[in-house]
């Protein structure tokens, strides 16, 4: 992560869960915001989630030896070199034949840092799942 630009940087925001991401987005976001988490289910892949209300859609980021590409099992998708690329053409509308919800606003982490939303979401994101709830 630490190779990629500061767009990837600051909206990656680790472990943290899908319902977690539904209620950063929901409370922080609004349609067409965007952030980036770790895959809970394949190792080594991320998730871009966008909410477009009343949803947060997400979408698997892969890499593969051609690079960065969205997952499809339909289509075989452009690869980018970095997810730095990857998320600006979606930005920018050049991968709009894909299908996936519009990036309008990153959700920067480091803004969320001065913002009052309790300590939940920072259980979640320095908390393992296998840990106790106290």
């Amino acid at each position: 992560m630490e190779r990629e630009g500061m767009l990837v940087r600051s909206i990656y925001f680790g472990r943290i869960g899908s319902e977690a991401t539904e209620r950063l987005l929901g409370r922080f976001g609004h349609d067409g915001s965007f952030l980036l988490r770790d895959s809970e289910t394949v190792q080594g892949a991320y998730c871009l989630c966008v909410r477009k209300a009343p949803f947060v859609h997400t979408y698997r980021l892969v890499r593969s030896t051609d690079g960065w590409c969205l997952q499809d099992s339909e289509v075989r998708l452009q690869s980018f070199r970095t997810l730095e690329t990857l998320l600006e053409s979606c930005r920018t509308g050049a991968a709009s034949d894909v299908g996936i919800a519009p990036l309008t606003d990153p959700l920067d982490k480091a803004q969320l840092q001065y913002t009052s939303f309790g300590q939940d979401f920072v259980y979640m994101e320095t908390c393992s799942s296998s840990s106790s709830v106290y």
